[in-house]
């Protein structure tokens, strides 16, 4: 028997004992019958549903561009209407009171109806399936009944009844926690039929809403992002079909690894970032210090760099002569320089207010003209602002920028650097920010990972950053200010949740505060939400980890894990000559059970592992910040750097000490290793021939 079958059997059983006391049920062998013929009859109808969309043709929608556009929408609706036939259309039911009747939902993944337009399957995003998660013996909302099925290869094996109304539910759900708990194989899934209570009244926050989750380790955070994510498109699909949904997360391995969830829940436009690639403004060719990073990660870098633009400006110092047929018109300096501080007193972007001058300029010229008996129209203005006289007067006065420029003045140029600096950063903070062996030039110019975001505060202030409807941001803690206000602006007009934890930032910038990260993406007023109960850590493993917590995130508590099963925690002590052996027979344990095994090392081990993996006869892939290969792999290598967001069932660890040593300062390096130690949903094992960090070694 397999791990889901063993579940579903038990989850069987327990039905049975509850369908007996209750005495409301047929036997079981009954209800899931009747169940599973509601399931078939549901299959039927989406797949008349996918017929019948595949059948409409788009080339009746008139001219070209309008049937290629229908073409498009009709391809997703097809594609959305896609069967899985290893997982059903629905998990759960509810019986709801009415004022005339009982009425029966089903909850699933997606709408299902029938020919007369009769709901078979209800979204989990609807109203109606609100109650199917937050009904509870003390406000049923109306639910008599919610029953969940246990599911083996897309086919109904078990079920369980709460009749809540009757206060006969039990304080454990068998079915919920095989669910939570079965062996994972490839990418994240998406946890749609055990979103808890807590968990769904972050889902369905109203869009207007902007807010922080701040979530230990497996209290499904990331997953409760993506889920909302999903719910604002559900509930307000006609604004964010225009404006746009993005996720943005750490690294490329992190989008793989979540990138199933969506179009599981039949989501497929919203887009997927890494930090990295949102704020590529060019080719990322230098490394710097961590101390320089840090600087130029700094909020007060962003009033540098608006100094440094406008610093650009050139006061009117000689009158603008406008020739027109037979007369010479004239604007005196006074006049052009009310127009440009007038332009700069508006808060127009840089690039937007140099448009502007020439009209205003022209118009100028126009009331003369008017003045003097003349009657010109707008063709005149226009023909005035394209004038030579008045295009050389702007250029005088308001040079064209980019940001590769003012970024090269900036760091090329000591003099230029003190005054946009002055009184924000020091003399030695100055100093460390210039370039010591500069570039000929902005286009010879070697960017580093943290110029990027400095780029993309000069881009927003020449042209204002186009703005999305809704913005996901994952693992928020390690982001620099400067990152964090580059990420807020993609969501000025829009709203954002913000996922992470402060006990995991990994970055010596990261931050300390949420109120202050927050305030960094424009959003002083959020909600926000703490998440602490482990649903994906088990209690052997989380506790073990939560050592660390005293000695670098003091404020932070615990996850209490709500696991029925502890999980397993084994330290095996070897020796450095005897290490890849013991690791070798560490991962060839694992792979005996069914489920992902993540082996975790710093960064510099992964070759040596692979090797002694490779001659042991055991397959593996590696995953790097970029990527992994497009094959599944029960086995994975990980390094240590990229470990954050991603889940095994069993992980191997490979010498603590040297995980946490890898990072700039005691501090980082123990919040990068409670991040890996906390990537096992079952089991967690520790190799290590160098002593455990202190917090560790003690029993």
């Amino acid at each position: 028997m397999s791990a889901q079958s063993a579940d579903s059997a038990q989850a069987t059983e327990t039905t049975t004992e509850t369908a007996a006391t209750t005495g409301g049920e047929s036997p079981t062998t009954d209800v899931l019958a009747r169940e599973q013929a509601h399931l078939d009859h549901a299959r039927d109808e989406l797949r008349r549903m996918r017929e019948a969309a595949d059948r409409l043709d788009a080339s009746t929608a008139g001219d070209a561009y309008a049937s290629e556009l229908l073409g498009r929408v009709l391809a997703r609706r097809v594609a959305s209407l896609t069967d899985d036939p290893r997982t059903t259309l629905f998990f759960g039911r509810i019986d709801v009171r009415t004022p005339d009747t009982v009425e029966t939902f089903h909850i699933g993944r997606r709408h299902v109806s029938d020919d007369s337009g009769d709901p078979v399957v209800v979204d989990w995003r609807a109203p109606i399936s609100t109650a199917f998660y937050r009904a509870s013996p003390a406000d049923p909302m109306g639910v008599e009944l919610r029953r969940r099925f246990g599911v083996d290869r897309g086919r109904l094996t078990a079920y369980e009844d709460e009749r809540l109304t009757q206060g006969g539910t039990t304080d454990h759900s068998a079915i919920l926690a095989a669910e939570i708990e079965r062996p994972r194989a490839g990418p994240m899934r998406d946890i749609v039929s055990t979103i808890q209570p807590e968990q769904d009244e972050i889902v369905r926050s109203d869009l207007s809403t902007s807010i922080c989750v701040q979530g230990a380790p497996g209290t499904g955070k990331t997953a409760v992002g993506l889920h909302r994510a999903a719910w604002l498109l559900y509930a307000f699909r006609s604004q964010l079909d225009r404006s746009g949904v993005l996720v943005v997360g750490p690294n490329h391995a992190f989008l793989d690894h979540i990138g199933a969830v969506l179009p599981s829940l039949g989501e497929l436009r919203v887009r997927h970032s890494t930090i990295g690639s949102l704020l590529e403004h060019g080719r990322v060719r230098a490394t710097e210090s961590t101390g320089v990073a840090h600087l130029k990660g700094d909020a007060r870098l962003a009033e540098v760099l608006r100094r440094a633009v406008w610093s650009h400006l050139r006061r009117a110092e000689e009158a603008l002569v406008v020739p027109r047929g037979s007369r010479r018109w004239r604007v005196a300096p006074t006049d052009i320089q009310d127009e440009v501080d007038a332009l700069i007193a508006r808060g127009v972007r840089y690039s937007a207010a140099r448009e502007l001058l020439p009209q205003r300029l022209a118009h100028r010229v126009l009331l003369q003209m008017e003045r003097s008996g003349d009657s010109p129209d707008d063709r005149v203005q226009d023909s005035i602002a394209r004038s030579t006289p008045v295009s050389a007067c702007v250029r005088s006065l308001w040079p064209v920028l980019d940001p590769a420029g003012v970024l090269f003045t900036l760091f090329s140029d000591a003099a230029a650097l003190a005054a946009a600096a002055d009184g924000i950063l020091t003399g030695d903070e100055q100093r460390s920010l210039l370039w010591t062996d500069s570039p000929r030039s902005k286009g010879a110019a070697r960017w580093s990972p943290a110029d990027m975001a400095l780029l993309d505060e000069v881009a927003d202030l020449l042209d204002r950053t186009p703005s999305l409807g809704h913005l996901v941001l994952d693992e928020a803690q390690d982001l620099s200010p400067m990152q964090l206000r580059a990420v807020g602006r993609r969501a000025s007009t829009g709203s954002l949740t913000v996922l992470g934890d402060i006990a995991q930032g990994t970055t010596p910038w990261a931050t300390e505060s949420w109120e202050e990260a927050m305030r960094h993406l424009g959003r002083g007023a959020h909600e926000l939400v703490v998440l602490d109960r482990g649903f994906r850590v088990p209690s052997l493993v989380i506790e073990f980890a939560a050592r660390l917590l005293p000695h670098m995130a003091p404020d932070i508590v615990a996850p209490a894990s709500v696991r029925d099963d502890p999980g397993r925690l084994t330290i095996v002590p070897t020796d450095a000559d005897r290490r890849l052996e013991a690791v070798t027979d560490a991962v060839r344990a694992a792979a005996r059970e069914p489920g992902s095994v993540g082996v975790i090392a710093v960064d510099t081990d992964l070759a040596p592992l692979s090797t002694a993996l490779t001659s042991a006869g055991m397959p593996h892939g590696r995953l790097d910040a970029d990527h992994g290969d497009d094959a599944d792999h029960q086995v994975e290598l990980v390094p240590a750097s990229i470990t954050k967001g991603l889940e095994f069932d069993r992980v191997v660890v490979v010498e603590p000490a040297a995980i946490a040593a890898a990072e700039p300062d005691e501090r980082t390096g123990l919040r990068r290793l409670y991040v890996v130690l906390t990537r096992a949903v079952s089991e967690l094992t520790v190799v290590h021939a160098a002593p455990l960090p202190g917090p560790l070694s003690v029993t």
